[in-house]
């Protein structure tokens, strides 16, 4: 199992619209993506390890699929109209990361 984790650097002058990004943007995601994914995950940022400090990322969201082939499959075909969305939520460029899951 793969992790692609999608990380949106929190940056003072950024602008992240939270309630398109888990009403409009992430189920369009979940729609376009279909049976490629195992789960997601959508991890908004309200605060780091120091006390009163910012969170690092805006958001952070989670797409756990069988293999990173599964994933790129289900995304080439689709990554056009998902990238091209991304100025209706944030001015942030997003960071990704996939990752190997291990049990533990």
């Amino acid at each position: 199992m793969i992790k692609v984790s999608i990380l949106y650097p929190s940056k003072p002058s950024s602008r992240f619209d939270v309630a398109y990004y888990v009403d409009v943007h992430m189920p369009m995601a979940v729609r376009l993506l279909g049976d490629a994914l195992k789960a997601v995950s959508v991890e908004i940022g309200i605060g780091s390890a120091v006390p009163g400090e910012s969170a690092p990322f805006a958001a952070i969201a989670g797409f756990t699929c069988d293999s990173v082939e599964a994933f790129t499959a289900a995304f080439t075909p689709v990554a056009g109209q998902l990238q091209g969305d991304i100025p209706n939520y944030t001015d942030i460029a997003p960071v990704i990361q996939i990752s190997e899951l291990k049990e533990i």
